[in-house]
């Protein structure tokens, strides 16, 4: 299962590093993919085996510092 979500303030490497670190910490979660858009809007593709509350989601990017924000 696929879920994309789109984050704002990441800038460099280090940015990517930490949102795909708590990210990963999530159950179920198989792989997570960062598209980096430094300064803009990053996108963040999460492989799992089982749906992923996007509460879950929204909370493990928070806690890496950044904040989930709506498509475009």
């Amino acid at each position: 299962m696929e879920t994309t979500v789109n984050i704002s303030g990441m800038t460099c490497a280090h940015c990517v590093g930490s949102v795909t670190e708590e990210l990963t910490a999530i159950e179920g979660v198989e792989n997570v993919d960062v598209e980096l858009n430094a300064g803009g809007v990053s996108r963040a593709t999460i492989t799992s085996n089982t749906e992923i509350n996007p509460e879950q989601i929204s909370e493990a990017v928070a806690d890496a510092g950044y904040l989930v924000v709506a498509g475009s």
